[in-house]
């Protein structure tokens, strides 16, 4: 297939690059080419970069897959409807992530309360991530305003970490905010009240 890549150079792109040559694709530099003749395009680049991306994958009937969190899906989805052109967003692509994201959701179904805690890179553009929406989204959950407290560390990779708690929501937590004890079940946190769990399985 005849692949453009969007963000050709970043820290996704440039590893997505060379892994797509290697299977037997051809990649064309979205910064010199277009998407114009292309089979599809693929996004990995900043939440501000994706809209005008789009576009011009739309205005060239180019299926857009987006790795980039951050942006107005519903305003995209809603340009993709219109063109008649595939647009696939997925938050996140690590294995890891997606099964993560899907034994939240099995969860749910048994255990009436969840949180959600997240600790990122400080390059990362978009808080809270859209692993963190997405996952939020599949457990019935509501997701913190973007001026919610963010826990960044330099050189760290994405860890998402949805438990079980004392309410279903998503939190970010920081020095200001931080994470409730895990030391064992029955223990009380000075901060979130009492999270007494019963004992056994």
């Amino acid at each position: 297939m005849k692949v453009c890549l969007f963000g050709s150079s970043g820290k996704v792109g440039s590893v997505l690059g060379s892994a797509l040559e290697q299977a037997g694709h051809e990649i064309v530099d979205a910064r010199s080419e277009g998407p114009e003749g292309c089979d599809v395009a693929v996004d990995f680049t900043r939440p501000d970069a994706v809209p005008g991306n789009a576009e011009r994958c739309l205005a060239s009937g180019v299926p857009l897959v987006i790795g980039t969190s951050g942006f107005d899906v519903e305003a995209l989805d809603r340009r993709a409807r219109a063109a008649g052109v595939p647009c696939i967003y997925a938050p996140n692509f690590a294995l890891g992530a997606v099964l993560m994201m899907r034994f939240a959701e099995e969860a749910a179904r048994a255990l009436p309360r969840a949180e959600i805690v997240e600790l990122h890179a400080d390059t990362k553009l978009d808080a809270p991530s859209g692993t963190a929406k997405a996952t939020a989204a599949r457990i019935g959950g509501d997701v913190p305003h973007p001026g919610a407290c963010q826990a960044r560390a330099r050189e760290r990779v994405q860890v998402g970490e949805p438990l079980a708690g004392d309410g279903r929501e998503a939190r970010n937590h920081g020095p200001d905010h931080p994470r409730p004890s895990r030391r064992g079940r029955g223990q009380t946190h000075p901060r979130y009240g009492n999270q007494q769990q019963p004992r056994g399985l």
